[in-house]
């Protein structure tokens, strides 16, 4: 359901007082601009108070690490959650809830596999480094072979990709060339209550998760 206009500005306002207690007015400035944002688009009903709460405690991560952030930015078409400039350098960010659709209940692991790597595949070329992000309570899964430089990445470890990937995203289809130069970068965990965000590298995060599924 739902949440009225009102309940979500408070939810939201709620979680920025948090964010600015004890940060400079530069931060915070950036932080009420993202927060206004994210408002005015759930007027137009096109975000939700779990995934919004999330992408405003990420961005305050990355812009006390000196990004400039921006949030639902558009792309080639689509429109990624975080996008953050430093220097030259780019960052995006997709933030994952865990949100898996009613029609997908009898298969949700593999789907959420699926549209996580399907995420790194297609928004990791429209910057210079690709992040994930989820909350400590949700696991995060997709093809080892993403977090291999690509020059390692065999063929068919790609045609084993795309294959996951057009079982659900055909429309378009996932290519070789974008599966072959994709790239994970970063794991982003959001600790929503506290309101902190821990990073871990890929890597790391895999080895730790890779024991839950083997089950």
């Amino acid at each position: 359901m739902k949440l009225p206009v009102e309940r979500f500005e408070e939810d939201l306002d709620l979680i920025v007082n948090r964010l600015c207690s004890g940060e400079s007015e530069k931060t915070c400035q950036q932080i009420l601009r993202l927060r206004d944002k994210l408002i005015s688009l759930y007027k137009r009903n096109l975000v939700k108070i779990n995934h919004s709460v999330m992408e405003l405690i990420c961005a305050k991560y990355l812009i006390l690490c000196g990004y400039h952030v921006d949030v639902e930015y558009p792309l080639d078409g689509i429109s990624c959650d975080i996008y953050a400039l430093k220097g030259l350098g780019s960052l995006i960010v997709e933030v994952e809830t865990g949100y898996v659709p009613p029609e997908h209940a009898v298969d949700p692991a593999m789907y959420s596999m699926v549209r996580v790597t399907s995420k790194i595949v297609r928004y990791s070329s429209y910057a210079e480094k690709f992040a994930l992000a989820t909350p400590p309570y949700y696991v995060l899964y997709f093809s080892q072979a993403l977090i291999k430089p690509p020059r390692y990445r065999t063929l068919s470890e790609i045609k084993e990709i795309k294959a996951l990937c057009d079982l659900y995203y055909s429309n378009p289809p996932v290519t070789l060339e974008e599966i072959r130069n994709a790239r994970l970068h970063a794991i982003y965990i959001i600790d929503v209550d506290k309101g902190v965000v821990k990073e871990t590298d890929p890597n790391t995060y895999l080895e730790r998760i890779q024991e839950i599924y083997s089950w």
